[in-house]
């Protein structure tokens, strides 16, 4: 297994108002012991850990996402924006097919009434997704073939036999980089078991769209809907609480969220109950991240066929671990 975190590839606790019954997290001496590392992003529900990727990583990925948008053919594409507004969700057939492809999702600012394009190409993409971590050599050696992404899913024993899927290359595009609302991650697996990998790739600033987090709301905000498929086709919010449950969950999410910038290379590790968001870039800017998510396996946890992302039989989602993590289930096995 990866060796575990050091002092030096952890040297910053997100969230400066930790959650209530927890202490303010001061790092120990080399290396962090993996239980420290689990605790800290169960207790403050988000991570940042400064400089994870090299520079010449970040800039492989930047370059990478920035030559396969000038390369992609806008002649022949549909012209699917991408929202993720309650009831405007993208979710025509080239979204819901891409869960094991590479493909590019527009600015809706990007587009006019007649499906034509108001910008150059390179500053109308939304993102790229969602299989770049399986299909592009420069992205997977980066997520599924990277010592240090495994280090840190082993130290944070979350999961025994954790698998990876949507990945995605957010552009955040200069003045119109779409607003992403209140929302978590969570309920791909029963149990929910999502763990999100958000790498900037550029300076993340308050004017660019840098992400913001509710502390502790992992822990004081239940999960009232999720993103689905829906028998009529198409994608959709389904909700999964009672009206009350839901309005409790409208009051205990009420509180100050926490701006996190980040510089590039830095890396974000997001509980997948916490909520976060990103305002719209108003800047002159970009803001390219890569993202990806990691959930458990079965048995241990089941993957719901509502899931507007399904794997395919020639592209089943792939293991992080090369063997699993066999001390959270017996430590005599390990």
């Amino acid at each position: 297994m990866p060796e575990s975190l050091t002092q030096d590839q952890i040297n910053q606790v997100c969230c400066p108002n930790p959650a209530p019954n927890s202490t303010k997290v001061t790092l120990q001496p080399t290396p962090v012991p993996p239980e420290r590392v689990s605790s800290i992003l169960t207790a403050l529900s988000y991570l940042l850990i400064p400089g994870f990727l090299s520079a010449e990583e970040t800039n492989n990925l930047l370059q990478r996402s920035k030559q396969l948008i000038s390369e992609f053919p806008i002649e022949s594409h549909p012209r699917t924006k991408f929202t993720t507004a309650d009831d405007n969700h993208v979710g025509d057939d080239y979204f819901l097919s891409s869960g094991d492809k590479i493909r590019f999702f527009l600015e809706e600012d990007a587009v006019d009434k007649d499906g034509n394009l108001n910008r150059e190409k390179e500053k109308a993409v939304n993102k790229i997704g969602h299989a770049l971590h399986e299909l592009d050599p420069v992205f997977r050696k980066v997520t599924l073939e990277n010592p240090k992404v495994q280090a840190v899913a082993h130290d944070l024993a979350m999961h025994v036999d954790p698998v990876a899927l949507q990945s995605m290359v957010i552009c955040k595009q200069p003045e119109i980089g779409g607003e992403v609302g209140e929302h978590n991650d969570s309920y791909y697996t029963n149990p929910p078991s999502a763990l999100g990998f958000w790498f900037a790739l550029e300076r993340c600033t308050p004017l660019n769209g840098a992400l913001s987090f509710l502390p502790g709301s992992h822990l004081t905000t239940p999960i009232t809907k999720r993103f689905v498929r829906l028998p009529e086709g198409g994608t959709g919010f389904e909700k999964i609480v009672p009206p009350e449950i839901e309005a409790q969950a409208a009051t205990s999410a009420q509180g100050k969220y926490i701006l996190e910038a980040c510089s590039p290379g830095d890396l974000v590790l997001i509980h997948g109950a916490v909520l976060h968001k990103s305002e719209r870039n108003t800047s002159s800017h970009t803001r390219f991240a890569y993202t990806f998510h990691m959930i458990e396996s079965p048995p241990r946890a089941l993957y719901d066929a509502k899931n507007w992302l399904q794997p395919t039989h020639s592209m089943p989602f792939s293991h992080v671990f090369s063997e699993p993590n066999l001390k959270l289930i017996n430590p005599g096995l390990a």
